[in-house]
């Protein structure tokens, strides 16, 4: 492949190509949630919304996470948007081998019993419709059901491997 000015020297695709390349993508954080035998739940940078009518979202988790074995075979999720100053609970989220419920995460119990986190910049709980095979990764598609864009401040993005706050 010969390389065009201004952008550089293509590289083939692997793992550390798009690993790199969305280090450079700014993403808002999200913790998706749900219950099984206990609560889980995990930090999701991959929250997008897919359609408004019906209003659908999509993220991604890894069929390796902690979370899977619950996500795999709940009917409803929490997907929660993160303040800036969640830094530490986005961190708690993502972190392996955690009790993300216990203090300090303050959570509650939500409509169709999802674990519901305290002091977010907004809430959806969502009915699970599909869950599609990606890689080491399920997509998984979801219609919300009830939720609550109440909350205040500003949201915590996801960049450069850490998470920050927008700059004025």
């Amino acid at each position: 492949m010969a390389a065009r000015p201004g952008l550089g020297t293509p590289r083939l695709a692997s793992p550390d190509l798009l690993r790199s390349v969305f280090r450079r993508h700014a993403a808002g954080v999200a913790v998706i949630t749900a219950q099984g035998d206990r609560p889980v739940g995990f930090t999701a940078t991959s929250l997008s919304s897919v359609a408004a009518e019906p209003p659908l979202l999509s993220f991604g988790v890894g069929t390796g996470s902690s979370s899977w074995r619950v996500i795999s075979g709940a009917d409803h999720v929490g997907v929660h948007i993160l303040a800036e100053e969640q830094r530490d609970l986005a961190a708690t989220f993502a972190r392996g081998g955690a009790d993300r419920f216990a203090p300090p995460t303050r959570w509650r119990t939500g409509p169709e019993g999802v674990p519901l986190l305290d002091g977010v910049l907004a809430w959806l709980v969502c009915r699970v419709v599909a869950r599609v095979p990606a890689g080491d990764h399920r997509v998984v598609i979801a219609e919300a059901v009830a939720g609550n864009p109440e909350g205040t401040g500003r949201p915590l993005l996801y960049h450069q491997g850490s998470f920050n706050a927008l700059r004025d």
